[in-house]
C-alpha cells in the first residue's frame, strides 16, 4: 500500500532529475558554443566564419541551431573592442510535463587580442 503511494512521487523525482540534467547539458553546449563564436569573431572578424564554429560547437543539439539562433552585438571587430555573440535555443522536454523553455548561452571576447 505504502509503496503504491511513493511510485508516482519517486517516478516524478527521477524525470525531474533527468530533465534538469539535459537542461545542464544544453546550457553548458549554448555558453561554449557562444564563446567559440566569439573567439572565431574576435580572431578572423568575420560574422560568417564565426556562426559556423558556432554551429560546429553545438553539433550535438537536436534540432541544431539555425543562422536566425546566433546573434551578433557589432557587425565587425575593431581592436581593442570586445565582441558578445548570444545563442538562442528552445528546450523540448522530454517528459512534456513543462516547457518548452527559452535557453540563452553568450560569449565575449577582446578583439585582437
Amino acid at each position: 500500500m505504502e509503496f503504491a503511494l511513493l511510485v508516482p512521487v519517486l517516478i516524478m523525482l527521477l524525470l525531474g532529475i533527468l530533465e534538469f540534467g539535459r537542461a545542464y547539458n544544453i546550457q553548458t553546449t549554448l555558453t561554449n558554443a557562444a564563446r567559440e563564436g566569439a573567439r572565431s569573431m574576435a580572431i578572423n572578424k568575420s560574422q560568417d566564419t564565426a556562426r559556423t564554429a558556432t554551429k560546429n560547437a553545438s553539433s550535438d543539439l537536436n534540432p541544431p541551431l539555425a543562422d536566425t539562433n546566433i546573434n551578433f552585438s557589432q557587425s565587425g571587430c575593431m581592436a581593442n573592442t570586445q565582441t558578445t555573440v548570444t545563442v538562442s535555443y528552445n528546450l523540448d522536454t522530454l517528459t512534456g510535463i513543462a516547457g518548452p523553455f527559452a535557453m540563452t548561452g553568450k560569449g565575449t571576447m577582446l578583439c585582437g587580442g
